[in-house]
């Protein structure tokens, strides 16, 4: 054995006979890294031979047990990273019930505002340190009650739809814009199809008893403007880059009644964004 060690270019102790022999005897505990040469060599001598970073992984949280008891047998925070959960046989592993045990979300009902995409406030490392500080100052079971307490919506500077730290300046306008940026798409896919579209959506916002009187005024005041008119009337997929950009939104006035609610990031935009047509699909051919 102490052979087969000292051939292997990844050895880490190059253990002599006697280490070999006092280890496989169990007269006392070896460290890990002889522990480690001795696995990955037997690993090599199975018939048929067996996969020796996972006979590592499975002999280190059994060495670790000896000097840490039960606790020392789970996989440190590295080895979860590296190695994941474990589970691949259909079997649980101590720390897929572990996972389970301490996730926030197998107790509590999380509150929605804290799934918003945001940038963090702090790093990771610094809300571990003040994590750890709370724990030392007020205990652990103070500090995770206070965490789930926190997770359950009761957090500092709450604000209905504006959760503290994941205020973004922009965040209205940015979603303003792709809701804007979405609705134009749509309305082109439509204009090449229903050539009447427009203007039975121009009739149509004008019959609209409902509208607010603040978007009719500013709908007539727009429309007192001969030549931004005179743009919109020739508006059509080809001539959509020709014309102004106040047009567009003229267009995207008559066409669109109302384009929402925005939902999550990272959804299909036909998905995030609602769109209610003055004339429904397909109408206007009528």
């Amino acid at each position: 054995m102490s052979t087969l060690i000292g051939s292997r270019e990844d050895h880490l102790s190059g253990a002599s006979h006697e280490t070999v022999r006092s280890a496989v005897n169990g007269s006392r505990v070896p460290r890990w890294e002889t522990v480690h040469d001795i696995v990955l060599a037997l690993a090599g001598q199975c018939s048929p031979p067996r996969d020796e970073e996972a006979e590592k992984a499975r002999f280190l949280p059994l060495w670790r047990a000896i000097g840490e008891g039960e606790s020392g047998a789970l996989k440190s925070f590295q080895e979860l990273v590296n190695g994941g959960w474990g589970g691949e046989d259909g079997k649980w592993t101590p720390e897929m019930v572990m996972g389970m045990l301490i996730n926030p979300f197998s107790a509590i009902e999380i509150h929605p505002s804290l799934a918003a995409p945001h940038e963090p406030l702090i790093p990771e490392d610094q809300w571990i340190h003040g994590m750890v500080r709370l724990i030392e100052e007020q205990g652990a079971e103070h500090a995770l009650r206070v965490l789930l307490h926190l997770l359950k919506g009761d957090y500092v500077g709450a604000e209905e739809g504006a959760p503290y730290g994941y205020r973004n300046p922009d965040r209205e306008a940015m979603e303003g814009h792709a809701a804007f940026r979405y609705g134009c798409q749509e309305i082109l896919r439509r204009l090449s199809r229903e050539p009447n579209l427009l203007a039975a959506s121009i009739q149509a916002m004008h019959a609209d008893d409902a509208m607010d009187r603040d978007d009719r005024a500013e709908m007539l005041e727009n429309e007192s403007d001969l030549s931004l008119m005179r743009e919109v009337m020739i508006v059509t997929p080809d001539t959509w880059d020709e014309v102004s950009e106040e047009a567009h939104h003229m267009v995207f006035g008559y066409l669109i009644k109302k384009i929402g609610p925005v939902g999550p990031l990272g959804l299909p935009d036909a998905e995030r964004f609602s769109i209610i047509w003055r004339i429904p699909e397909g109408l206007s051919r009528k």
